[in-house]
Parts: structure tokens; sequence; C-alpha cells
């Protein structure tokens, strides 16, 4: 049985080393893929499920001063750049900056559509509130990557003590 405890430890630890040396990383492009297609899939009408929502959530931030088609080509593109500056690993800071921004604007609907967004307030989300939730994760992750950028106090990867 010591054998096998043994064999256990030794696997457990390369596993726990991988993921130390390669999952900020791994985080970082996962959520750059997300961003880049959510903001690819607004380039082209009716592909993406946020879209009437997002353009009512401008329009309410900018009283109807921005077109629906002007807004939605905006969020597109500012989407489809956090993606790609998570993807490449650069500009981390403002990549983050933007991404914060973006992110408080996909909550406002809560406030500004209760009513929509769920069907018992605030227990039981209608899928577009859930697709709104869901971003709690992503918020977790981008408080994750931007703990290890230069100055940040976040795990840089390196080595895993033996426990």
């Amino acid at each position: 049985m010591t054998g096998l405890v043994q064999l256990y430890n030794q696997i457990d630890r390369r596993f726990t080393q991988f993921m130390a040396d390669h999952g900020v990383m791994l985080l970082r492009i996962s959520l750059g893929i997300v961003f880049l297609w959510f903001g690819a899939l607004k380039f082209f009408p009716e592909m993406s499920p946020a879209t009437e929502l997002a353009t009512r959530t401008i329009r309410v931030l900018t009283r109807g001063s921005v077109s629906d088609s002007t807004a939605i080509y905006i969020l597109a593109t500012w989407e489809t750049l956090i993606g790609l500056g998570l993807l490449v690993g650069r500009l981390l800071r403002t990549t983050l900056l933007f991404l914060w921004i973006q992110m408080i604007g996909t909550l406002l609907p809560l406030g500004f559509f209760p009513a929509e967004v769920f069907r018992l307030i605030p227990l039981a989300p209608t899928l577009e509130g859930q697709y709104i939730i869901k971003n709690i994760v992503l918020i977790s992750a981008a408080i994750v990557i931007g703990a290890t950028v230069p100055g940040g106090r976040g795990r840089v990867p390196g080595r895993v003590p033996d426990l």
C-alpha cells in the first residue's frame, strides 16, 4: 500500500506542478477565446444572442444618442480587442481595464431590465439573466490574471512546494 500512496503523491505533485506552471496562461488564453468569439459574433447580425439586450442597454446608457448598429459595432470591436489582447498577452493592464469597463456594462441589464432577466427576482434568472450572471466567472478569471501582471502580488508560475 505504501508504494501506491507514493505513486499517488508523485502523480499529484506533477499534476499540481503542471497547474501552477500553466494555469494562469491557460486561463488567459481561454478567456481570450471567449471574448474574441463572442465579440466576433456581434459583427454578424443576429448571430449573437446578446445583441438585442446589449443594444437596448447601450441605448439606455447613451439616451439614444448612438444608433443600435453603431453601438453593436463598437461593442463587437471592444470585445474582439479584449480577446486579442488576452490571447497575445501584451498590454494586459490596458486589456484588463477594457475588460472591467465591458463587464460593468454587461451587468447593467440586471438593474435596467430586471423583469426580463429574472423570472422571479432575484432567484430565478431567465436565459438572458444566466448569460449575464455567468460573467461572475469571467470577472474572477480577470482578477486572477490581473494579479499576475508585473507589480501584482499573485503567484507567478513556478515551483510548488512539496506537501
